[in-house]
């Protein structure tokens, strides 16, 4: 009996989650509470608007595969949330010669997570801050699973694409980004780093289930700003 995975949504041409056009797969569920989420209607695992078993996602992503010759990305919410499904279908692709890719806070690491792991080529990973109480501050939980996270993925020399959303106020400070920079630049698995820039298009998903969101005044960075954070990350060798 296959395992049912509970599905946000999906597209069929993603060209911002890993290499070349892919099939990407939002799947429902995150524990993380972040400020500035873009997704908040993937908080709870009951919101799923699909779902379906890996073998109907793995059919659903084959009728495009001419489109989709990047792979597979299966992102969230929080992917790793429900580790079962995600290797079920992972297997299957890795039985097709699909490339796979998750995307992923690193907040979760146990022996079911490290069979996902097992059939993932890349893993996108999300470190959101490197100051403990400032990361608390926004995401509502501790940061150094995530830490764990990528030590185990430096220790199995997993492909990482690291993933660092620039909000102004909250994680441009200079002081902030050296230490970021330092820190993640001790790892050699690190293949590439993206600076994501703040946006205000969650803003009417917040208000949809009716949420306070607090980043309404928060400005999108300027130009000089990501150029900033960017000399910073390539000072300490990342490759941004």
């Amino acid at each position: 009996m296959q395992i049912e995975g509970y599905i946000h949504s999906f597209e069929t041409f993603g060209t911002k989650d890993g290499p070349g056009i892919r099939f990407v797969l939002f799947l429902q569920g995150c524990p993380l509470r972040c400020l500035y989420c873009h997704n908040p209607d993937t908080w709870n695992k009951e919101g799923a608007k699909y779902i379906w078993t890996s073998q109907q996602v793995f059919d659903e992503m084959y009728k495009v595969r001419m489109f989709t010759k990047g792979g597979i990305t299966v992102s969230g919410g929080e992917p790793l949330l429900q580790p079962d499904f995600v290797s079920e279908l992972f297997r299957l692709c890795k039985e097709n010669n699909i490339h796979t890719a998750v995307d992923t806070s690193g907040y979760l690491l146990n022996n079911k997570i490290k069979e996902v792991l097992r059939y993932t080529d890349l893993v996108l990973l999300d470190v959101k801050h490197i100051d403990t109480e400032k990361y608390y501050s926004l995401t509502a939980r501790p940061l150094e699973p995530t830490l764990q996270f990528i030590d185990y993925l430096s220790e199995i020399n997993k492909p990482v694409w690291l993933r660092y959303v620039l909000v102004p106020d909250y994680t441009d400070a200079e002081e902030d980004l050296i230490r970021w920079a330092e820190y993640m630049s001790r790892f050699r698995n690190i293949e590439r780093v993206d600076i994501l820039p703040f946006h205000q298009m969650g803003l009417h998903k917040w208000e949809q289930i009716g949420k306070d969101y607090k980043m309404k005044n928060v400005r999108t960075p300027s130009k000089e700003e990501i150029d900033r954070a960017e000399h910073i990350f390539k000072s300490y060798g990342l490759p941004v």
